[in-house]
């Protein structure tokens, strides 16, 4: 598992072969390897990485003791990685955009833009009643029920907060790697705000590489 925490940077296009190709660009990592567990100490085997340099502060005395233990300076996100092998990494690495390579497919998560209370027609598409012939009432439905069972069922769509959530699109593919300025160019749109936190993953589903010039349809996972 190859893994990054990064910033969004916002939405661009590229050409390729004369098609316009809408991409993302993520300033990912670079991130330092802040502790290694281990089966015999912890029952799994992962990695944890640290992103943006922070001033010490503005760190309390827990995290400051975290850091001086591994002896590393302080970092803004901390996420654990879950991988084969502690052995390959070192407390105090760095571990930049090079990790990943042109045409390679990774899951990005990230916070979806918050867009406050909505009603059912924004948040769930609904239809909306018919707006011809003198209707006054574009809204309509019942959400409660006749004597039996007499309440609103669990799950029914109804206004309420959206978007705010964490999500996890799938199978991306990687257009360009840039490591001089930590740059990741991913095709398609990732969730988030221009400046939020995203984290880039190796795909868990999918090719590595790119085999066709198809692309793989997207996926939407909710976490």
């Amino acid at each position: 598992m190859k893994a990054l925490l990064g910033k969004k940077i916002g939405m661009t296009m590229i050409y390729k072969d004369g098609v316009a190709v809408p991409v993302t660009v993520v300033k990912a990592g670079p991130c330092i390897v802040v502790q290694k567990k281990t089966v015999e100490t912890d029952g799994y085997n992962a990695i944890q990485i640290g992103f943006e340099e922070l001033s010490q502060k503005r760190v309390n005395k827990p995290m400051s003791g975290h850091f001086k233990k591994a002896g590393t300076e302080p970092v803004r996100y901390l996420r654990e990685v879950r991988i084969d092998n502690v052995d390959d990494y070192k407390i105090g690495q760095i571990i930049d955009v090079s990790i990943f390579k042109e045409g390679e497919f990774v899951d990005v998560s990230g916070k979806t833009k918050g867009k406050g209370f909505q009603g059912p027609v924004k948040r769930w598409n609904f239809a909306g009643h018919v707006k011809t012939h003198g209707t006054k009432y574009p809204r309509h439905g019942s959400t409660g029920m006749h004597t039996y069972p007499g309440k609103v069922l669990k799950g029914t769509k109804m206004p309420g907060r959206m978007g705010n959530v964490n999500m996890t699109i799938l199978n991306l593919e990687i257009a360009k790697v840039d490591k001089d300025n930590s740059l990741l160019v991913i095709k398609g749109a990732v969730p988030g705000a221009r400046g939020s936190l995203v984290y880039v993953r190796s795909a868990v589903r999918g090719g590595k590489t790119s085999s066709s010039p198809s692309r793989p349809k997207q996926q939407l996972r909710r976490k």
